[in-house]
């Protein structure tokens, strides 16, 4: 009986699947859609700029690469072996080839359809593959089981780069997404998530990155960091609590929309007690069971005065939120299980209104690429989409 109860969802989940395949083939995810060029705030002795295009990004990545003078810490989910993935290979090639300490890491299963050997690299590189199998998962044993969904890299302390980009040309133009660049004092909260991770998975053939301090605190721009082998996940609670806080207004952008119930919970008290809370999501993802999975939600969030937007034509995988015109996060967690309570992942926590003010507008312009969904809408679904969202939902705690 538990067997065939598990069996259902999962069989309808390779049905989606399999449709969604023959779908995006006849029907891909490349309509045009609006960027803004990337725009900096000033914090004292740092500084942020936040990216809306991938070749924006890539260009200024490519670059920092290029100016590399004493070492290069280099993190991405996915890296494809394309023409921009085979750029970043060259450019951390030479930086190794003038002197500069390269250290890579990269997730082993996000790649596994990548030619093994475009990740062949010199003795000069630190090369870390985080393991593609990972023994815990069949236990259900977070400390064991959780991706390095982490995009970071860190040249010479100095600049620093986080958010929803993977590495390849796809990312470059045809993807809606946000990264954050940082430079000065608080390039640390990053460097320091890299070498933490590094030392805790390194292998004996890989060299001990120098754990050092910071001098500097800025209270107002902090790194959360989820760390599933020490069951460590902040950024859930970052979430919980500046929704709580909110008083005006809750922008919340995310790729995979997929919250847990104390998540659903907050929204739906913020918007009772007047909060204007908005949620922009892909009207089509390139995770089909994840789409589906988010829509069992719709309903309540809809009844419960939350306004959804769906992007149209192009994916949108931003995991970004503003909230009051201060409070701000931009990085790597989805808000689902997998982000928030299983993966690696990184946030920057943001205080500033600046930074609010230039999310919002981002909001702004990513909303004239969307359409509102209302309740109205919602309910006159097809029936068989409805017995569809029942039968999948069992899936909702694997994602």
């Amino acid at each position: 009986m538990a067997l065939a109860a598990a069996a259902t969802p999962l069989a309808a989940a390779a049905g989606l699947m399999a449709v969604d395949k023959v779908r995006s083939r006849r029907h891909p995810l490349d309509a045009p859609f609006p960027t803004a060029p990337p725009a900096t705030t000033d914090h004292g002795l740092t500084t942020t700029t936040v990216y809306t295009y991938g070749a924006d990004l890539y260009a200024d990545m490519l670059e920092a690469i290029r100016n590399a003078t004493s070492h290069i810490y280099f993190e991405t989910y996915i890296w494809k072996g394309d023409a921009i993935g085979a750029q970043f290979k060259q450019a951390l090639l030479e930086a190794a080839e003038r002197g500069v300490d390269v250290y890579v890491v990269y997730d082993g299963f996000a790649n596994l359809v990548v030619p093994h050997s475009f990740f062949d690299f010199p003795p000069s590189i630190h090369v870390l593959r985080f393991p593609a199998f990972r023994p815990g998962i069949l236990l259900l044993d977070l400390r064991n089981s959780g991706r390095d969904h982490r995009k970071i890299l860190v040249v010479d302390d100095s600049t620093a780069f986080v958010g929803g980009y993977n590495i390849g040309s796809l990312y470059a133009t045809h993807w809606r997404d946000t990264h954050l660049r940082i430079t000065g004092q608080s390039v640390w909260e990053l460097r320091n998530a890299f070498v933490d991770f590094w030392n805790r998975w390194r292998t004996d053939d890989l060299p001990v990155l120098k754990d050092i301090g910071s001098p500097h605190w800025l209270p107002n721009l902090r790194a959360a960091r989820n760390a599933p082998s020490q069951l460590v996940f902040p950024i859930r609670n970052l979430y919980l609590d500046a929704i709580d806080r909110a008083c005006t207004h809750v922008l919340i952008t995310q790729a995979y929309f997929i919250p847990d119930r104390d998540i659903l919970g907050a929204l739906l008290n913020a918007s009772a007690r007047g909060v204007d809370v908005r949620v922009l999501v892909p009207e089509r993802s390139n995770h089909v069971v994840a789409d589906w999975l988010a829509r069992g939600h719709y309903a309540t969030l809809l009844a419960g005065g939350v306004r959804i937007f769906l992007y149209t034509g192009a994916m949108i995988h931003a995991k970004t939120a503003t909230i009051d015109g201060r409070w701000s996060t931009v990085g790597t967690a989805n808000i689902d299980r997998l982000s928030l309570t299983g993966n690696y992942e990184v946030n920057i926590e943001m205080v500033d209104p600046d930074v609010a003010g230039q999310l919002e507008d981002v909001f702004h312009m990513d909303l004239t690429n969307a359409r509102e969904l209302t309740l109205d809408d919602w309910e006159l679904r097809p029936a068989l989409n409805k017995v569809g969202e029942r039968v999948l939902s069992p899936l909702r705690p694997l994602l």
